[in-house]
């Protein structure tokens, strides 16, 4: 019986490792750092105690969450050779990885509703999403994402583990535990499988759905331009759903139907789902958004600027009470 499990890095490249580590050392570090300051800006700046702004934090919490969970170990492979993990840190692992996955599937599609509400009732914006609404949202996108990951590290705590006890990637996942037990893994399989149906996978639907609704109303609009005005205030959003589905969809695709491809290819692929929203998310938000860019360039360069406005992101001005679409001014700079 097997009592740790051994993680991997990229095969072959065993004498590159300290190298290797150079990028996710990068990664991390931006992750963090860009994160943290998101969080802070919009705690500092009562001009952003905002539903747009509350959402955008609530990404940044689980990306802050994911990459704290994942790379530790992924840098302990390539830095200090360190591959052993007990079962219990690999099931402790799984299940934040997996939660804050969730949690973040959650608050994308809670960002859709909001631009959704954004454009197409401008003026009852406020009045729809308060703080208190808000936060029940935030709750319930928690509470959803333990109820469904829980069940995952206590089914596999029931198998017994084999020798051949070595992992697929340089961090623990539900799937790639699930292959080292040497049981019968039917329930498992059959979880985890509804475990994304039900959450990423109904997530994404609605997400489409909002979109399909949001151009329904922005093509309803007179002024072609206003048109692209309105379309402007998703694009940041846009980017976060496309950066994080795409990459997860993937990982699925492959891990069920592509027995075919190299290892490494999925591996890459295994550290694109987890790493890049997580580094990309607050670049993304702090290029479209004037606001925390100014705040961000003052925080670090100390420097002197004007401080641009973010009202293309909110669907309303952050001074004062929501404006009509036709008013929308674009996010982009």
């Amino acid at each position: 019986i097997s009592a740790v499990f051994l993680l991997s890095g990229i095969p072959g490249q065993e004498d590159f490792h300290l190298w290797i580590s150079i990028p996710f050392c990068l990664m991390y570090v931006i992750s963090i750092v860009g994160n943290s300051v998101i969080l802070l800006i919009i705690k500092t700046d009562p001009r952003l105690h905002e539903p747009m702004y509350i959402f955008l934090s609530m990404l940044a919490i689980t990306d802050l969450g994911l990459s704290i969970a994942t790379i530790p170990t992924i840098l302990g492979i390539y830095l200090f050779k360190s591959r052993e993990i007990s079962l219990d840190a690999c099931f402790t692992q799984l299940f934040f990885i997996h939660f804050f996955q969730c949690t973040e599937s959650s608050v994308l599609l809670l960002m859709a509703f909001d631009r959704f509400i954004a454009i197409r009732d401008p003026l009852g914006y406020a009045s729809i999403l308060t703080a208190p609404r808000i936060a029940k949202m935030g709750l319930v996108c928690v509470l959803r994402g333990v109820g469904v990951v829980v069940p995952l590290p206590i089914l596999l705590k029931r198998f017994q583990y084999c020798q051949a006890n070595v992992l697929s990637h340089s961090h623990c996942l539900h799937h790639d535990v699930m292959k080292m037990a040497c049981s019968d893994v039917t329930v498992n399989s059959i979880y985890g499988l509804s475990v994304k149906l039900l959450t990423m996978g109904l997530d994404s639907l609605f997400i489409f759905v909002s979109y399909v609704m949001i151009l329904k109303t922005v093509l309803r609009i007179a002024s072609q331009a206003e048109c692209v005005r309105a379309l402007n205030t998703c694009i940041s959003h846009l980017c976060a759903v496309l950066l994080f589905y795409t990459p997860e969809i993937g990982v699925s695709l492959l891990y069920r139907f592509g027995k075919n491809f190299s290892p490494l290819f999925q591996i890459l692929l295994g550290y694109i789902s987890l790493l890049v929203p997580p580094l990309m998310n607050p670049i993304v938000y702090s290029v479209k958004c004037k606001h925390l860019r100014v705040r961000i360039i003052r925080a670090f360069f100390k420097v002197s600027s004007s401080s641009g406005s973010c009202a293309a992101d909110m669907g309303h001005e952050i001074h004062g009470p929501p404006i009509p679409l036709w008013t929308l001014t674009s996010e982009m700079t």
